[in-house]
């Protein structure tokens, strides 16, 4: 026997009943997850540092704030994200009314992964209480001391007939997934996710799948090295570099490099001092497994930076690697990790085409004091998100929509985003019962000239175009 069912019903018995659909219940839930935040937050920090030895300055940052932000505006928004949408009409229906209702979807499942576990479960769940739906929370089985925050602690702060936290690794995942949920929204690997969209296809679920890739990130030869370095080594080596948005290599020219490396070495002295395994402000690898797998990429070209480790502490030096070929180890696979390859190349068509020959990814950054270089890369390449001359700040700004592209995923969320992307868009037209005489226009027996004044009242034409000679 499936041992999740029982729940499941239980879920799907509370949406069917209609609990989740009054905005002072979705107002209720929203504000239950405010208080948790509130209430647990040296809770929240303690899980986060002993599952990623992550510093408090960036578990407030990344995690918590992220998550407080996402609820203050859901609450803000709430009133207005549920009304209808009027929408234009043709003249055939002008005396209708026409509109998007935005529906919940039913019982939904979350599955969050361990290198952001309380950001990565709390954004997603926002827009799913906002949008009306029945939740189950699979939070990652890895980051052990956050699986047991949201296992005790979070389910006192939601309705228990319509919220559930579930756990267990990849086989109760498995299991899980035999079940048929009305939407599904997976944050993780490619791997992992091809698993999910296959359990999903057999029941037809609607998916949004948030996964990784390899992010480059391009510096042009008109820059501040050490403006740049600065940028690329904190968002590279922030949480260990265990980051999906996080530049995954470096693309410049061999000159550029050669006056990027000291001001890189400056930047990891400047933040984390001369022996960064000391250093507060330094994440650990998540578990031995990621840690030997990690040690093994070192191996591709030459270190120039770093290369220290500590398997006993899980520690690993933020780490920079030259002479890296594209066949190389680290560049088959998303590294995860702070380790920072550096690649060669000539020119921005040279960088453009090596981006354009893999799969796109999540993010791309691009480094310049000349702002058409920029736009250039933006124009000419395809990725999920796109942030020049910084990293991670397209992030903050919930009017913009994350998620990837191709093999970095499908759908997306933050802000309104999420809330769209837990609902239904169902369209709606209420038409008069009388009229018939207009409506006779279109019943058989057909006639032709019945068939031009239809067409006029349904047809969009053209707008006419002004030419100035």
């Amino acid at each position: 026997m499936n041992p999740f069912a029982d729940t499941l019903q239980s879920l799907r018995d509370a949406f069917v009943s209609r609990k989740t659909r009054p905005v002072e219940f979705r107002i209720a839930q929203l504000e239950g997850l405010s208080r948790f935040l509130k209430e647990n937050r040296d809770a929240l920090l303690d899980a986060l540092a002993q599952d990623l030895h992550k510093p408090p300055f960036e578990s407030e940052i990344s995690e918590i704030s992220i998550c407080q932000s996402e609820i203050n505006l859901a609450l803000n928004s709430l009133h207005s994200w549920m009304k209808d949408e009027p929408v234009p009409k043709n003249l055939a229906t002008q005396l209708d009314t026409a509109f998007i209702r935005r529906e919940p979807f039913g019982v939904v499942l979350i599955i969050a992964p361990w290198n952001y576990p309380l950001n990565l479960v709390l954004v997603p769940l926002v827009g799913a209480i906002a949008a009306g739906n029945c939740v189950v929370i699979k939070p990652s089985e890895m980051s052990r001391s956050m699986e047991k925050v949201m296992r005790e602690v979070l389910p006192r702060y939601l309705d228990k007939n319509c919220f559930a936290v579930v756990l267990g690794g990849p086989q109760e995942t498995s299991t899980l997934l035999e079940n048929r949920f009305d939407y599904i929204f997976f944050t993780g690997n490619t791997t992992v996710g091809r698993i999910v969209m296959t359990a999903a296809s057999k029941h037809l679920t609607p998916i949004t799948l948030e996964l990784g890739g390899k992010n480059p990130c391009y510096v042009d030869d008109d820059c501040d090295p050490q403006n740049v370095a600065n940028r690329v080594a904190w968002f590279r080596f922030f949480n260990a570099g265990q980051t999906c948005v996080a530049p995954d290599f470096i693309l410049c020219s061999r000159e550029t490099q050669e006056r990027l490396l000291p001001a890189l070495q400056r930047a990891v002295t400047q933040f984390y001092g001369k022996d960064p395994q000391h250093s507060p402000d330094l994440g650990r690898i998540i578990s031995e497994k990621h840690f030997h797998r990690l040690r093994g990429l070192l191996g591709s070209g030459r270190v120039a930076l770093g290369g220290q480790s500590d398997e006993q502490e899980r520690y690993m030096a933020p780490t920079v690697l030259v002479d890296v070929k594209e066949t190389d180890p680290v560049m088959q696979e998303e590294i995860f990790g702070p380790i920072l390859p550096i690649l060669n190349v000539q020119s921005l068509d040279e960088a453009v085409a090596f981006i354009n020959k893999r799969e796109k990814p999540l993010a791309l950054y691009a480094f310049s004091n000349n702002s058409e270089v920029v736009r250039q890369m933006l124009e000419r390449t395809s990725s999920g998100g796109f942030c020049g001359n910084d990293g991670f700040m397209h992030m903050t700004l919930t009017t913009l929509p994350f998620g990837g592209v191709g093999n970095s995923g499908m759908g997306m969320y933050h802000g309104k985003f999420t809330f769209d992307a837990f609902s239904h868009h169902r369209s709606c037209l209420l038409r008069s019962s009388g009229l018939e005489k207009v409506n006779s226009l279109r019943y058989p027996p057909y006639a032709q000239r019945s068939l031009g004044l239809l067409l006029s009242l349904v047809e969009i034409n053209r707008k006419s175009q002004c030419t100035l000679l």
